[in-house]
């Protein structure tokens, strides 16, 4: 699933590609949307919330915000009039989005809705602070995570309500980084302020640019800690990374640094 920069870097693409700029054409592949036609309006920004992507419109003093989240598999490509698409094939294609400029194309897209922009706040308040928005406030996102004591830290991470733009990926991390046992209850957490604080430092340290790093290498192999690297040796002390499933998701970790009861299940 993309993390809170993968998002946010695809939001200044989007940017990029299209702000200021006025629709020429428009195709909403979804069946809500299907006969909506958003010629004429002018793309007045680009912004991401978490993982969610915000599509400014204007148009004679209205505004609307056309809504989309990329989930697990979705993505925006922006490309030039003509250009060959890429992005994948056609039947995924969500939204078509062109400007004298460029074509800006939604692959896989989920939850696309239009509304008036004036109800982003409400239809996106569940959302815990942004990791990287002008809100990012540590102790409010401690204090969320601090309101459900008996789950684990790495669900608390997770739940976008206490901070919105952790993935598994910045999740394993933090909590290597910690040294905490995935399963730890939320409750057992030393210092709930100290974590999500390094989770929204790991996060903002990768904004503008595609290859995550945690690790300060870039050099394939080399950018993290324990995620993605069952098996592999710790970079700290050399015990093989465990994996796992967590509720619906994954978890990596190193048993010697992260330590914890011997039957955890791994895969």
């Amino acid at each position: 699933m993309p993390e809170g920069d993968t998002v946010w870097n695809t939001a200044r693409v989007l940017e990029r590609g299209l702000a200021g700029d006025v629709l020429t054409g428009s195709e909403l592949r979804v069946p809500q949307l299907a006969a909506t036609d958003l010629t004429g309006w002018r793309v007045a920004a680009s912004a991401s919330r978490g993982k969610h992507l915000l599509l400014r419109l204007e148009r004679d003093g209205e505004h609307r915000t056309l809504h989309s989240h990329l989930r697990m598999d979705g993505s925006w490509r922006v490309y030039p009039p003509g250009a060959r698409w890429s992005g994948g094939p056609a039947h995924q294609i969500r939204v078509v989005l062109r400007t004298q400029r460029s074509v800006a194309v939604g692959y896989h897209l989920h939850e696309v809705a239009l509304f008036p922009t004036a109800d982003e706040p409400r239809r996106l308040g569940h959302l815990g602070p942004d990791l990287l928005g002008d809100d990012w406030d540590p102790d409010e996102a401690a204090r969320r995570v601090a309101a459900a004591p008996e789950i684990t830290i790495a669900e608390a991470l997770l739940d976008q309500r206490n901070l919105a733009g952790v993935g598994n990926l910045y999740k394993s991390e933090t909590l290597f980084l910690r040294g905490l046992w995935p399963w730890t209850p939320v409750s057992a957490v030393p210092d709930l302020t100290a974590t999500v604080g390094l989770a929204q430092r790991l996060v903002a340290s990768n904004r503008g640019r595609w290859t995550q790093t945690t690790t300060g290498s870039l050099r394939r192999g080399e950018t993290t800690y324990v995620y993605g690297r069952r098996a592999h040796p710790c970079r700290r002390c050399g015990t093989a990374i465990r994996k796992a499933e967590q509720g619906e998701r994954v978890t990596y970790w190193c048993p010697r640094c992260q330590p914890g009861p011997t039957s955890t299940p791994t895969t």
